[in-house]
């Protein structure tokens, strides 16, 4: 498989975009006035503690409080990407036993402020590297679940085991990165992540609350740490200020991979080239096409995300099932990559066409759970319902790339839908009346968007003359091209 990662740079924002066999599979986006905080350590002062929620709401000098949870001041017995022998912890004590009004506390940022909720904090910090995730108050060992060779898996569990109890004896994560790497390199990076966490506690102490004592990488430099890989081509960037400082970072920390990071010279735009611009405007459109000719229709809410098949213009060759089957197989594909591309978290309901061959439902879950092996983000499946819906999670850190790009429209108020100007006739109608029952008047002026005004003047100048006539006062219609299409005003004069 080809795949290569393309930076653009401009003066206020850094896009960073994966592409497999030619195709866009991830986009990430870092904006200079809006960076995210997820993986930032801040020294946080506890303003309420809600007893009924298990929660507090913590300072950390952001715009909104973010949010704190029992379960997240302690750590978990297991996380599951982890194959540590940790043993289980007891129950989670009432969050009053765990934090006070007023009480002084570092805290790292898990998800970032979305919509009207703040940040998710922990205070179970983690610190990545290139190959490690250094847990300071922990002292398990784990390995990524994505390393499958038990006997890499136990190379590396002992490995690092003996580099952690020879050094801080905190515990560790092992990267998918660490795999078939030597000890120095291992080496290397617990010496790194014992500075980089020693700088944080003596920061964290002489630092003023809401101040940030860690701050992770920029987006370039994160795309190389967390997205560079051995079967990566090329990492090319349009910028020569960031080309040299990403290759002097691949140096120090992975010089087996820095010289795949080259400057991109070329008189078309790096992501023309690639047609990722068309892919970013295509990931904004609620339709999907398959080379099929079905397509998927994806409609994300506050609280989750459907996922609706079509067959569209796909009649198939053999027979309805047939037909079914196959368009079903390449939706399960195409739906795992959109999930990438459009960043889409939390609950996800895809509403394949209806199979009657439990084999085939078997093969199609099985094309969906394969597919999505390459996401970063965390993933469950889970069976057909009785319904024929598939439900699944994808872990949220950040806002989805139409949140990120896109704002609610002003027109409709993001319902998708207007009243027609019909109903918006009957409406100015029923407030004439309702007016004039409350107000002396000698006339009514109603001024409204062009396209009402017209309707009314038009195709109901007899209910006017009616209207005009019931309630004994003259009416003029005034249109106004600012008002939106539902918008009006009854004036009285």
């Amino acid at each position: 498989m080809s795949e290569e990662i393309l930076v653009n740079v401009t003066p206020r924002e850094t896009r960073v975009a994966v592409v497999e066999n030619g195709m866009l599979q991830e986009l990430h986006i870092e904006r200079g006035w809006a960076r995210g905080v997820v993986g930032n350590i801040y020294k946080g002062r506890v303003q309420r503690v809600m007893p009924g929620m298990q929660a507090a709401f913590v300072d950390i000098g952001l715009d909104r409080a973010a949010f704190l949870h029992a379960n997240d001041v302690l750590r978990s017995a297991r996380t599951p990407e982890l194959a540590g022998d940790e043993p289980p912890q007891p129950p989670t004590p009432p969050i009053a036993e765990l934090l006070r009004d007023g009480q002084d506390i570092v805290v790292q940022v898990v998800k970032d402020p979305i919509g009207s909720k703040g940040a998710r904090l922990t205070t179970q910090i983690s610190i990545p590297s290139r190959f490690l995730v250094l847990l300071p108050q922990s002292r398990v060992i784990g390995v990524s679940a994505r390393v499958e060779d038990e006997t890499e898996r136990a190379r590396l569990k002992v490995l690092v085991s003996g580099l952690a109890a020879a050094a801080s004896g905190h515990g560790y994560i092992v990267r998918t990165n660490a795999e078939g790497q030597p000890a120095e390199a291992l080496a290397e990076d617990v010496a790194y992540l014992a500075r980089a966490w020693s700088r944080v506690e003596e920061d964290a102490l002489g630092a003023a609350v809401g101040a940030c004592v860690y701050e992770d990488l920029t987006l370039p430099m994160r795309a190389v740490r967390d997205l560079m890989r051995r079967d990566v081509e090329k990492v090319k960037v349009d910028s020569r200020d960031t080309c040299e400082r990403l290759q002097a970072f691949a140096a120090q920390y992975m010089p087996g991979l820095a010289e795949k990071i080259e400057l991109y010279q070329g008189a078309r735009p790096v992501f023309d080239l690639y047609g990722v611009e068309d892919e970013i405007q295509r990931a904004l459109q609620k339709e999907v096409p398959l080379k099929s000719g079905g397509y998927l229709v994806i409609d994300q809410t506050e609280a989750m995300t459907t996922v609706d098949v079509n067959t569209g213009s796909f009649v198939g060759q053999r027979n309805l099932e047939e037909t079914v089957y196959r368009t079903n197989l390449e939706a399960a594909q195409a739906v795992a990559r959109q999930l990438r591309l459009r960043n889409l978290g939390g609950i996800i309901i895809i509403d394949f066409i209806d199979m009657v061959d439990a084999e085939h439902r078997r093969q199609v879950l099985r094309t969906l759970e394969k597919a999505l092996q390459r996401d970063h983000a965390r993933t469950t499946v889970y069976d057909f319902s009785p319904l024929g819906l598939v439900e699944m999670t994808r872990k949220r850190t950040v806002d989805s790339l139409e949140r990120r790009l896109s704002e609610t429209c002003h027109t409709c108020s993001g319902r998708g839908m207007l009243k027609t100007a019909e109903t918006v006739t009957y409406e100015v109608f029923r407030e004439i009346v309702r007016a004039v029952r409350q107000f002396e008047s000698a006339r009514l002026l109603v001024i409204a968007s062009p396209r009402v005004v017209t309707r009314i003047t038009e195709d109901e100048s007899v209910a006017v003359a009616e209207l005009e006539e019931f309630i004994g006062k003259s009416i003029r219609f005034q249109a106004d091209a600012e008002y939106m299409q539902e918008q009006f005003d009854v004036v009285l004069l």
